[in-house]
């Protein structure tokens, strides 16, 4: 019976020391699988730029301390998305935006502005329908355009428009 006792003590410790090392090594397996996912997340560029009435003061104009001229304070040219959440020209420009904003990450900002939210950056700007999209280039006036562009055209704007280079000729 001693014997039986010592062999089911000794089980018990086998199994419980082999638990607790399976335990860490999904702990492990677990911590390697969020650091690379990290890593990718870092990765991965810069998207569309939700701004808000604030922000938009400090990173693009500061219309109220400079109401009668544009200066723009950015360090690249920008495309702004003037939007709400409810507007199916929107909803349907929003992907178009997001895939521009990864490929020019190195040469634009595209910023997003919740019409909904930020109602008196809205009004600031007399935005009266949506989509309105404004390019902004450097050291220029920006230009306003209204409704939901398809992507050719926005690279068109960004290429043209916003980083001044001339567009392709047709053969």
């Amino acid at each position: 019976m001693k014997k039986l006792s010592l062999s089911i003590v000794l089980v018990l410790s086998l199994l419980t020391a082999y638990a607790f090392a399976a335990e860490k090594n999904v702990k492990e397996e677990t911590k390697k699988e969020n650091n690379n996912k990290t890593k990718k997340t870092e990765k991965k560029k810069m998207g569309t730029i939700h701004l808000t009435k604030e922000e938009f003061l400090k990173k693009v104009v500061d219309y109220e301390n400079n109401p009668t001229e544009w200066k723009y304070l950015g360090d690249k040219p920008a495309i702004i998305d003037f939007y709400a959440d409810w507007c199916g020209p929107c909803k349907m420009i929003a992907p178009v935006l997001e895939e521009l904003a990864e490929e020019y990450a190195d040469e634009i900002y595209i910023y997003k502005i919740d019409t909904e939210k930020e109602r008196d950056l809205a009004a600031a700007f007399g935005i009266r329908s949506i989509p309105t999209l404004l390019f902004v280039p450097m050291g220029e006036a920006p230009q306003m355009a209204q409704g939901a562009l398809p992507k050719h055209a926005f690279k068109e704007a960004i290429e043209t428009v916003l980083l001044k280079k001339e567009p392709a000729k047709a053969e």
